[in-house]
């Protein structure tokens, strides 16, 4: 079979990750990059070799031949672009988040369906062994009843990331309809972790407030909600981005009628309790490391296994890993705090 053709939608940080993954794949090649913004103000000396496949706009992209388009553009921008390369009769892999709104996320869908291409969230934290480990063992009912699930996520994000001087790679953070707030650019990976692992959640309460950051962007930079699981089980997610100069933690305990567990590390990557019946804390491997974006670090750097996903698929050999319906679930969730979080 020959190799699966990507091309790359938007040149930034996770774009040029996005890339650089594809070219170093056995069976993918990369035939296409593309930005709004002219090619001398995104690629340097060692990019040199991307000159001669850089497009600038998507109509431009379009009129080339490939198999695959990787959205890596501002979160406000993912559904309507992917929308047209579905139409397009290309299959879509999709950064977090799919789209800001459920009715995009619906449009999505339909376009996928309606055009018969696929789509690819993605969600790399699902990679990071713990959290893997943790799926396995609620999936396996190891933890008895789950009554009470519980997620803090305590992040730094100050003015060396809304106002970066590298040039245009960052203008578009805290922009209310580009970047849509912090749940959904810094922490959609460890609600989805919620979705994944736990199935649907109903907010119950919630309540932001805009702390530290006023001058940076106009909407919360922290949140507390409360939430309702299966049955009668209840939980909480305590979120903010006002930790003085790095990321702090992020964490998953898990309350069950027959053992507890917490997740932890600044990425949630790291088991660091493990109290359950029958079972030996495991020693579980270690995970990639987070993805480094110089004054500022992101999630853990699992994409690899997004692209190994997307050629399998294709090649017919395994099941998409993050639907557009799981991708719609977390921007479900997201929009029912911010909802529930606005003054009555």
């Amino acid at each position: 079979m020959k190799a699966i053709r990507f091309a790359v939608v938007g040149f930034g940080h996770i774009g040029r990750r996005h890339a650089a993954l594809i070219a170093a794949h056995p069976e993918a090649q990369l035939v296409a990059v593309c930005d709004a913004l002219p090619i001398d103000d995104l690629i340097g000396p060692e990019d040199a070799t991307l000159k001669d496949i850089y497009y600038q706009g998507l109509d431009s992209l379009l009129g080339v031949d490939f198999d695959v388009a990787c959205i890596c553009t501002p979160n406000g921008l993912h559904a309507r672009q992917a929308i047209r390369c579905l139409a397009a009769g290309r299959h879509v892999v999709i950064e977090k988040p799919i789209a800001l709104s459920v009715a995009e996320c619906d449009e999505l869908i339909a376009a996928s369906h309606q055009h018969g291409r696929e789509v690819f969230g993605v969600m790399q934290n699902r990679y990071s062994p713990a959290s893997a480990w943790l799926k396995e063992l609620v999936d396996e009912g190891r933890f008895g009843r789950v009554l009470q699930v519980h997620v803090d996520c305590f992040w730094n994000r100050d003015e060396r990331y809304y106002h970066s001087s590298e040039k245009g790679q960052h203008a578009w953070h805290g922009d209310p309809a580009l970047d849509g707030g912090v749940l959904f650019t810094q922490f959609a990976h460890f609600i989805d972790l919620l979705c994944w692992t736990f199935g649907k959640l109903e907010v119950l309460t919630a309540y932001a407030v805009n702390q530290t950051h006023a001058d940076l962007h106009p909407f919360p930079d922290t949140g507390m909600v409360q939430f309702k699981l299966a049955g009668d089980a209840v939980g909480s997610l305590n979120y903010s981005t006002v930790v003085w100069d790095q990321n702090f933690e992020s964490t998953l305990s898990v309350l069950g009628s027959r053992g507890t567990v917490k997740l932890g590390g600044q990425y949630m990557n790291e088991l660091r309790y493990c109290h359950v019946e029958g079972i030996e804390k495991p020693s579980l491997p270690p995970s990639a490391p987070p993805n480094n974006y110089g004054p500022y670090q992101g999630s853990a750097a699992n994409h690899h296994f997004v692209i190994d996903n997307v050629v399998n698929v294709l090649k017919g050999l395994e099941a998409v890993a993050t639907t557009a319906e799981e991708g719609r679930e977390v921007v479900r969730l997201i929009t029912a705090i911010h909802e529930k979080s606005e003054p009555h």
